[in-house]
C-alpha cells in the first residue's frame, strides 16, 4: 500500500508544479492546495500504515507490545489540514481582490509597477 500511495505523492508534486508554474491565479492557487495536500500524504505515508494494533500502552508497561499505529504523524496532518485551508481560503480572498483591482487573471497582464504606456527608465545615470 505504501508503494501506491508513494506514487500518488509524486503524481501530486508533478500537477501541483505543472498549476504552480502557469500564469493563471487560478491555477497557481489550486497548484498551492494541491501541493499542501501532497506533503500531508507524503507525513502520512512515512508514519507507516498499520491498522493492527491502536496506539495504547498497557498499565505497567514502559513500551508497546506489538508494532503499533504511530499517532504524531496523524496530529501533524490534523494540525497541517487546517492551517492549510486557512492558508487557501486568504489566498482565495487576496486573488479575488486582486481580480478585482487589476481586472486581469493572467500575471503577465497584472504588471502595476511597469505600465505600458510609461516612459522608459534611464538606461545610465
Amino acid at each position: 500500500m505504501e508503494i501506491a500511495l508513494a506514487f500518488l505523492v509524486g503524481l501530486f508534486f508533478a500537477v501541483a508544479i505543472y498549476l504552480l508554474l502557469s500564469r493563471s491565479l487560478i491555477r497557481m492557487l489550486l497548484g498551492i492546495a494541491i501541493i499542501g495536500n501532497g506533503v500531508n500524504l507524503l507525513i502520512f505515508t512515512v508514519g507507516r500504515l498499520t491498522r493492527e494494533v491502536p496506539p495504547i500502552v498497557p498499565d505497567g508497561e514502559y513500551a508497546p507490545l506489538e508494532q503499533i499505529a504511530n499517532p504524531l504523524p496523524q496530529a501533524l496532518i490534523l494540525t497541517a489540514i487546517v492551517i492549510g485551508f486557512s492558508l487557501f481560503a486568504f489566498l482565495l480572498v487576496l486573488t479575488y481582490r486582486a481580480y478585482q483591482e487589476l481586472d486581469a487573471d493572467n500575471t503577465d497582464t497584472m504588471r502595476v509597477a511597469e505600465p505600458e504606456d510609461s516612459p522608459r527608465p534611464p538606461l545610465s545615470y
